[in-house]
């Protein structure tokens, strides 16, 4: 039977990403490439896959070629998000990323993939420092409403940082593993490079560059590919 482009265009395909894992490979946060933006064209049928998918975040690969991209939760399409773009830079061998907010350059550092960006791209976040680490580990997920990023020092004098991420928009998503946006508002209000070890225990580096830019970085690997009919 001869494939029409009907029935090609109705299979997707999907990379599953880890970002930000840890240095034995483990946590990260889950991420959904869809290589070929072509098999869903419009801003509806790509909520409709990413609120599917239930990842924090999906990306949606427009041009390859010169790193277009857009970016989906569950719930809303967003103009920039750190993590997605650390996962497909490092998944397509990109040197610069185009999100909606502006042109994201790329850098490779032995197992670390890091982006250049800017503080005011990123998403309004509650920044909220508790008093030790051992706290943060024992908050409870707040109620809906508000986009919390609970920290604390584990040691300052070393720039080490324990996180927890709250979206708070009641999308299914209670707790981001793994949160760039966030970090790189952390560390454009402390003015100095951070190792945070966020959720369960992934790792996000951070550096503040030059002219308000703000470097992040981490490690990522291929979990899986997943195919969608429909």
């Amino acid at each position: 039977m001869n494939t029409t482009a009907h029935d090609r265009a109705a299979t997707t395909h999907i990379d599953v990403l880890r970002v930000f894992c840890a240095g034995d490979g483990r946590y990260g946060n889950a991420l959904g490439v869809v290589r070929d933006g072509r098999a869903h064209p419009d801003e509806a049928s790509r909520q409709a896959l990413a609120k599917e998918l239930g990842f924090s975040e999906t990306v949606f690969v427009d041009d390859p070629e010169r790193g277009s991209v857009d970016i989906y939760t569950p719930g809303v399409r967003l103009p920039f998000a750190g993590y997605p773009l650390v996962g497909t830079a490092w998944l397509l061998d990109l040197e610069v990323v185009r999100p909606p907010a502006g042109e994201v350059w790329v850098r490779g550092d032995g197992e670390f993939t890091w982006i250049e960006a800017r503080a005011e791209w990123a998403p309004p976040r509650v920044l909220r420092r508790y008093g030790s680490a051992a706290e943060v580990d024992a908050l409870d997920v707040p109620e809906p409403g508000t986009w919390i990023y609970a920290w604390a020092w584990e040691d300052e004098a070393a720039g080490r940082v324990r996180a927890r991420a709250f979206p708070g928009r009641g999308d299914g998503v209670d707790e981001d593993e793994a949160t760039g946006a966030a970090a790189i508002l952390l560390t454009a209000e402390l003015g100095r490079a951070l190792n945070i070890t966020q959720g369960r225990g992934s790792q996000i580096l951070t550096a503040p560059g030059p002219d308000g830019v703000i470097e992040l970085g981490g490690r990522v690997r291929l979990e899986r590919t997943l195919t969608l009919t429909g």
